[in-house]
């Protein structure tokens, strides 16, 4: 076995080289193929050309456009035109008078209306008093229940007097409504002594027409010291 020959054993290098020459084969195979497609299409178009299959071009031509008039419109012949007849007067028919036939009556059928009713003339109403009553007198007349007023102390001191009159409204059960001074003494604190005496006192209600209604009355209150 001595005699046969054994190759030497590649490395790396011989594994590259056989790679790149399989990489060369591969771009020649497709180069080649490329160029038989290549040659196939240009002897295609060849004799396409030959057999004037395509089109040659020719020089541009210009085009010319001409406008066509349009058709004369037949002439309408216009008849001539029919007056119409003048219209014809017709007789207006005369009217006709109605004569009424109206019975003649002698003045004995003539019967005379009967005479109208004398109108009735009503009173108007009169008018019912609005408000309170004013009573003429003094307020106290009407006063069963009344409270003198009281003398202040501090006026008896400094010597004050003088005559107070109130304007005094009652309501319809006869009770002190409201009270106000109408004319004043001149001291304010015998004006306040008269008013809240006056508030106290029950009265008669006014009388109207047989009912009970408000009443406004004057009550003057003298105030005046012993010995003076």
């Amino acid at each position: 076995m001595a005699g046969l020959h054994r190759p030497k054993p590649c490395g790396l290098s011989c594994g590259r080289r056989r790679v790149i020459q399989t990489m060369i084969r591969l771009q020649w195979d497709r180069f080649a193929g490329v160029l038989l497609v290549v040659a196939l299409h240009g002897a295609a178009l060849w004799g396409l050309w030959s057999h004037r299959l395509l089109p040659v071009p020719t020089e541009s031509v210009p085009l010319f456009v001409n406008f066509i008039a349009p058709p004369a419109q037949p002439k309408v012949e216009q008849r001539p035109r029919r007056e119409p007849p003048p219209p014809q007067a017709h007789e207006k028919p005369q009217p006709r008078q109605l004569a009424a036939e109206t019975a003649v009556s002698s003045p004995a059928d003539v019967v005379a209306p009967p005479p109208l009713p004398a109108p009735t003339i009503t009173a108007p109403p009169e008018p019912k008093p609005v408000g309170p009553v004013t009573l003429g007198a003094e307020l106290s007349v009407s006063c069963p229940q009344r409270t003198p007023p009281g003398y202040p102390i501090l006026s008896r001191r400094m010597g004050e007097t003088g005559i107070t009159v109130l304007r005094v409204e009652l309501d319809e059960q006869g009770h002190v409504d409201s009270a106000r001074i109408a004319t004043g003494s001149g001291f304010a604190r015998l004006d306040e002594a008269a008013l809240t005496a006056v508030r106290t006192w029950r009265c008669n209600p006014a009388q109207r027409n047989g009912q009970a209604v408000r009443a406004v009355a004057l009550q003057p209150f003298k105030f005046q010291l012993q010995g003076n």
